[in-house]
């Protein structure tokens, strides 16, 4: 079997991203048009939400997850190598803030996902995240050939420190 997991890929394990924080707050705006997106119009996303047991209208509970898109005016990974003929578009961790992993040509899977949700982010709070190689490990297909498993563990928090919620992702790579 091919080795893909070097000293170099093992290196990467317990590295930490910044933490990034969300270009804008949870908007209403922005709730309605992802609630409206994934088909749950709950009462308690809508601005002037009963107080209840969530404290006020609040976005649904992977809302922060989705957050974290690129400003205005600032640089795009893909448009930025574009013209390099060895990017294959690939920029896995990019969103996560972690180094991508030197592994060019090699296919990315989506290896899944789990969630724990802590509590809900509600309207106005603003949301950061940090993320990290949690482990890379290597395991054979049945063909023979090398498959990595990557995990990577994000939680994202408001900028108060609450916890919202914990992902996390295996990426696999072939």
């Amino acid at each position: 079997m091919p080795v893909m997991l070097t000293d170099e890929i093992k290196g990467y394990i317990g590295r930490t991203s910044a933490e990034i924080i969300a270009t804008d707050t949870v908007e209403p705006g922005a709730v309605r048009r992802y609630a409206q997106a994934i088909m749950d119009e709950d009462p308690g996303y809508a601005p002037g939400a009963e107080a209840g047991r969530y404290g006020g209208p609040v976005a649904p509970p992977l809302y922060p997850a989705f957050m974290f898109r690129r400003p205005l005016g600032t640089p795009d990974a893909l448009t930025e190598r574009a013209a390099d003929p060895d990017f294959d578009g690939l920029v896995s961790a990019a969103s996560d803030g972690l180094p991508e992993l030197p592994l060019p040509g090699r296919a990315l899977l989506n290896g899944g996902s789990e969630v724990e949700i802590v509590r809900y982010a509600r309207h106005g709070e603003a949301v950061k995240q940090r993320s990290r190689y949690a482990d890379i490990y290597e395991r054979e297909a049945k063909n023979g050939t090398a498959m990595l498993f990557v995990i990577v563990e994000t939680e994202y928090r408001t900028t108060n420190d609450e916890l919202l919620l914990k992902v996390r992702k295996t990426h696999i790579r072939r």
